[in-house]
């Protein structure tokens, strides 16, 4: 009997949820408790399932997501999550089957962009992603960083502060959007990632560990800041070996990313601390007055976008200079391919589907690691993913599309 491809109902969501288990090598058996936490944040709409003989064999599920672009212009782009095919099943068209069902009702949703968390690299490039972000986790060897324990906060009429559960509920969200408005990259978080976050909701997948959190607020009072960690407190000998891992570090403006970062530093007892996945040109290394003490423990792509409508995307974003370009796109799944006319500039953009000739072809999975600014033209043109047709119109791509600070999402989905 082949598996069978539909939209989940409301009797079949515990089944689902094992299938996402299996599919992520949770053995935890689903409970009603799961259930009733995890089923508000399901569209059953754009939930899909696979199913054989009454089993869910294949998973996943979509949502409406907010995405800033360069600028600080947000695009609605179709998050997709949960996938997964259960080995049992391999090899059938179940993946290509669901995501192209999805896409194709993104498009017609009207939705500017699909995205996606990548687990495996190879997979998702050929349904059109690409990947759009990076991401950095340095490990800080406190002692070696150079600040020393004799800080005293901070130096520029701020002040920090502890915070519980309830005021970073009240609080954060607020602190989120400002940040969101000015970094490209950055993705809206709903009521839910806030209960999930603060240990308001949970389920027997996510068990929250117990964390600190310090809000940095400005001289004038406002709250500019917000740092979430834990720790492992250890001691070996009878002296510290305690490490903090960093869940959450927002800022919007270097004062306070300063100050927060420099608190984490003068913490007794700490002797290390991971950052948590920051964009890859974070100030962290260089906010320490020895940069070596910072060491890379994670580096790779992030989040991955897939253009479902090209001049929308190109559109809401700014660029550098002053432009126009030409970029002809194929797209394997019919759904972004075309020629389309870009007039760019540090105030806007228009994009138009043009008979003009083309300066650059490009596949759809290109122009979406090339879309928020992180990625080369150059670059993807010497590895034949991007074909000059006109001499130079890659270096001018980079002159256009790249952007001084690199894109940063620093939040799984």
């Amino acid at each position: 009997m082949s598996a069978q491809i539909r939209t989940v109902e409301e009797p079949d969501v515990p089944n689902w949820m094992r299938a996402v288990r299996t599919g992520f090598l949770i053995p935890s058996p689903v409970t009603k408790e799961d259930v009733e936490i995890r089923r508000p944040g399901m569209d059953l709409d754009r939930t899909l399932g696979a199913f054989d003989a009454g089993r869910c064999v294949a998973t996943l599920r979509s949502f409406s997501q907010q995405l800033t672009v360069p600028g600080g212009a947000s695009i609605t782009a179709d998050a997709i999550s949960a996938v997964t095919v259960s080995p049992t099943h391999r090899r059938r068209g179940l993946l290509s089957g669901m995501i192209g069902q999805d896409l194709l009702a993104a498009k017609e949703r009207g939705d500017t962009a699909a995205t996606l968390i990548a687990a495996e690299y190879p997979i998702y490039g050929r349904y059109g992603f690409g990947p759009a972000t990076s991401a950095t986790e340095w490990e800080v060897d406190i002692a070696r960083a150079g600040l020393g324990r004799r800080h005293a906060g901070p130096g520029d009429g701020g002040r920090l502060d502890f915070a519980d559960d309830a005021d970073v509920r009240e609080l954060g969200p607020g602190l989120h959007e400002r940040v969101r408005a000015q970094r490209h990259g950055v993705i809206d978080r709903s009521t839910r990632w806030w209960a999930f976050a603060t240990g308001e909701l949970t389920d027997t997948t996510s068990p929250r560990r117990e964390r600190f959190t310090v809000l940095y607020r400005s001289a004038a009072g406002s709250v500019d800041g917000l740092l979430t960690y834990s720790v492992d407190s250890t001691w070996e000998s009878k002296q510290p070996r305690c490490s903090a891992a960093v869940s959450d570090l927002l800022a919007v403006d270097v004062q306070a990313e300063r100050a927060l970062w420099h608190y984490l530093l003068s913490v007794d007892w700490l002797t290390r601390f991971t950052s948590g996945m920051r964009a890859p040109d974070d100030l962290l290394p260089l906010l320490l007055p020895d940069p070596r003490a910072a060491r890379v423990v994670t580096q790779g792509d992030y989040l991955w976008l897939r253009p479902l409508d090209v001049p929308a995307l190109l559109a809401a974003r700014t660029y550098a200079t002053e432009g126009s370009l030409v970029l002809d796109v194929t797209d394997p799944l019919g759904l972004a391919g075309g020629r389309f006319l870009l007039d760019a500039g540090p105030d806007g953009a228009h994009c138009a589907p043009t008979a003009r000739p083309a300066d650059l072809t490009l596949t759809v999975d290109a122009l979406g690691s090339l879309s928020l600014g992180d990625e080369s033209a150059a670059r993807l043109a010497a590895l034949g993913r991007v074909e000059e047709k006109r001499p130079g119109a890659a270096a001018r791509a980079d002159l256009l599309l790249r952007t001084a600070r690199r894109p940063w999402c620093p939040d799984l989905f």
